[in-house]
């Protein structure tokens, strides 16, 4: 079978009969020639159909996003339609063959030009076309780079990459979770995971030392323009590293991606600067602050890494103890700093405990953010108490993990990554959906399966589940 040639190849190719597949970026018909520019995945080339080639017959029947098998010769242009800046730009196929392959409905948008100002919900509605724009493939491909820059990175520092469950059970933790009912133990849920927190703590508990995953997560929240109900989480997480040497590691990690793959960025600072949360809030009145020197200068990054978080927020008063109307400024399974962990473990100045939390933001938005964790299961007990959970409800939510935390856990902590934030503020877009290959709508909808939906009734009495009408 004769090799398929890409486009980004045929200037190797000068003189020679080629295959091609792809799509009809543009078809310019003239009396007595057509002229089709042709893209696949790697690039676009110019196709010339002379007059008396056997394909000037179907040629005549072709329109934009027909999708071909071409046969051709590629050619020097002639001097004076030669453009030097433009890949591909000193050579033409001479088309001698074409198959069409599928035909093409008139597009309900055209993707030619930026799709930035057609209106969302078409795009969303037609995404798979969407993401034929030139903008939005370079933005899936970076994607891909980024991903690929970290995982290799990671790799030679001796992290093991695991992909931990989708199918969990609810806890109390964190924002609301989507529920996935049982089909085989009615009237019991999993749930889907807002993070794999207690997943990659478990997975130190089990001695990999080192973890991180590209984990999906889920979280049934009012969504804005960085957030989405299903979103990408660069986790990681280390055995026996200190807050600043896992500080370090994500640093140089940042600092080698913007240098790989966005060479036209400039990083404000390096090192990147580090204020407390006491300082930050005084200084800015937010705990993500763009502290960017010029604001206009859509090529500087500015990071920030914001240090010594409260461990606990108030919620109303105080039990007589002290406990129960605070919650955890993050999570609930960071540690204080080692002068405040005493003070924690007595349940006393509740207010004026620090924890090892750690945040990295980004010319105003949160990026990443992890701490050090409790890995004695005392301690971890201690801090459901101070929020104010009984005996039985921290062993019903929390029981494995305090189980787990028993069996020669090692000191740990880690991070997570905001990894769509990231890419929409290196990418320079207005919304992480630019950047998010299926996206939902900002109230929540997957448009291009049209979901959520009804499911048949017989399928609901399967599951045990029924409706209560309002």
């Amino acid at each position: 079978m004769e090799q398929r040639i890409y486009i980004n190849s045929l200037e190797d190719q000068k003189g020679q009969e080629v295959l091609v597949y792809g799509w009809i970026d543009s078809c310019r018909k003239q009396s007595k020639m057509v002229f089709l520019d042709l893209r696949d995945t790697t690039g676009i080339v110019q196709g010339i159909v002379l007059p008396n080639s056997p394909a000037m017959e179907i040629s005549r029947t072709l329109r934009e996003e027909f999708v071909l098998e071409v046969r051709g010769k590629v050619n020097q242009r002639p001097g004076e339609n030669k453009k030097n800046d433009v890949k591909n730009g000193n050579i033409e196929l001479e088309i001698l063959e074409i198959k069409i392959l599928n035909e093409s409905e008139v597009l309900p948008f055209p993707i030619s030009q930026d799709t930035i100002a057609i209106n969302e919900p078409l795009r969303l509605e037609y995404r798979y076309l969407d993401l034929r724009s030139q903008r939005m493939k370079k933005n899936m491909i970076n994607r891909f780079k980024a991903q690929n820059f970290i995982r290799n990175y990671l790799a030679e520092r001796s992290f093991v990459e695991v992909e931990t469950p989708l199918l969990s059970a609810p806890t109390l933790e964190g924002s609301r979770s989507y529920v996935v009912p049982s089909r085989i133990s009615h009237g019991k849920f999993f749930s889907l995971p807002q993070s794999p927190q207690q997943y990659k703590q478990l997975l130190m508990v089990a001695g990999l030392e080192k973890y991180f995953q590209f984990a999906r997560c889920m979280r049934d929240e009012d969504a804005r323009g960085d957030r989405q109900p299903e979103f990408t989480q660069l986790d990681m997480e280390m055995s026996f590293a200190s807050r600043e040497e896992i500080m370090q590691l994500n640093e140089e990690l940042l600092i080698g991606l913007v240098k790989m793959l966005y060479p036209e960025k400039k990083i404000q600072q390096i090192p990147f600067p580090r204020l407390s949360y006491k300082e930050v809030m005084e200084k800015y009145g937010t705990d993500k602050p763009d502290i960017r020197e010029n604001k206009e200068d859509n090529s500087l990054l500015a990071f920030l890494w914001v240090i010594d978080f409260p461990m606990f927020e108030k919620t109303g008063e105080d039990n007589i103890d002290g406990t129960g109307d605070w919650t955890f400024t993050h999570n609930p399974f960071s540690i204080p700093k080692d002068d405040y962990l005493e003070k924690f473990m007595n349940k006393e100045n509740i207010g004026d405990i620090i924890s090892t939390q750690y945040d990295i933001t980004l010319n105003g938005s949160e990026i990443g953010g992890g701490s050090l964790r409790a890995h004695k299961s005392e301690a971890l007990r201690n801090t459901f108490e101070i929020m104010g959970y009984d005996s039985k409800k921290i062993d019903d939510n929390f029981g494995h993990m305090l189980r787990a935390l028993q069996f020669g856990a090692p000191p740990h902590g880690g991070i997570a990554w905001g990894f769509d934030r990231l890419l929409m503020i290196l990418e320079g877009e207005p919304s992480i959906r630019e950047v998010i290959p299926f996206s939902k709508t900002s109230d929540g909808r997957d448009l291009t399966m049209d979901a959520p939906s009804e499911i048949a009734p017989e399928r609901l009495s399967e599951l045990g589940v029924s409706f209560l009408k309002k």
